[in-house]
């Protein structure tokens, strides 16, 4: 640890520098008082951006919209980034597993993305007769399976792990636990996405991509197996798709 003033070498335990006297519990509360307010900010922005989204977003919308869309989101996300770029870079190394723990990753998108899928689909026919397909959304276009592919696999698994894995749970790291900065940024996951059967799975799903960050200490993982994930069920939805239904 280092004196933020002098750039000397402290004890965590000291209450000041012994170089130049900078009080270092001041910097602490200022360091944590700077986090809580950009977690404030980030979870506004976040909720009105996606509350209008909501709003505005329907079965007919336009493929120009959810590109506009997209092209917000993504751009909120890299402003956010962007106040704690030199912490999030590092998160970019690729991490060093065993090949079990490479077998561990590259399975686990398969076990949720298949259970996923057909639980949830089971839940939405038994509690509200319906059934969901997201490449359904995409089928007046050309190229249908690569638009689904690029909205629903590939965008998520970008703008969605830095923002939440990235930068919320960075800022959450400088004023509390991991265990509560892994539980919270599971549960603001699942809440963005305004689908109650959803948290179901979203929040345990947020758990395991919260640990797979803080264990290894990389964005690597929780992209691929978020990727993977939906696009098994991209996939999925592709294989069952019934023209006449929709």
């Amino acid at each position: 640890m280092t004196c933020h003033s002098c750039t000397q070498p402290i004890n965590a335990s000291s209450n000041y520098c012994a170089h130049c006297g900078t009080s270092i519990s001041l910097r602490k509360r200022q360091t944590r008082s700077e986090g809580l307010n950009l977690i404030i900010v980030f979870y506004i922005v976040e909720l009105v951006f996606l509350t209008i989204v909501h709003l505005i977003y329907n079965d007919h919308t336009s493929l120009t919209t959810e590109i506009a869309i997209e092209s917000v989101s993504a751009a909120l996300v890299l402003i956010f980034v962007f106040f704690d770029i030199k912490n999030i870079v590092p998160l970019y190394s690729l991490p060093k597993l065993r090949p079990l723990e490479w077998i561990g990753v590259l399975w686990a998108p398969f076990i949720t993305g298949f259970s996923v899928y057909y639980g949830i689909e089971w839940m939405n026919a038994v509690l509200f007769d319906e059934s969901t397909n997201y490449y359904a959304t995409y089928v007046e276009y050309n190229n249908p399976f690569l638009l689904a592919f690029v909205f629903i696999a590939i965008l998520p698994a970008i703008f969605e792990e830095v923002a939440f894995r990235g930068f919320l749970f960075n800022q959450l790291e400088r004023i509390t636990s991991v265990r509560i900065t892994i539980l919270l940024t599971a549960f603001l996951f699942a809440l963005v996405h305004f689908s109650f059967i959803s948290i179901l799975w979203i929040f345990p799903f947020g758990l395991l991509l919260g640990y797979l960050r803080h264990r290894y200490q990389s964005l690597w993982l929780g992209m691929i197996i978020h990727f993977v994930h939906n696009l098994i069920i991209v996939s999925l939805d592709y294989y069952y798709f019934d023209p006449l239904f929709y």
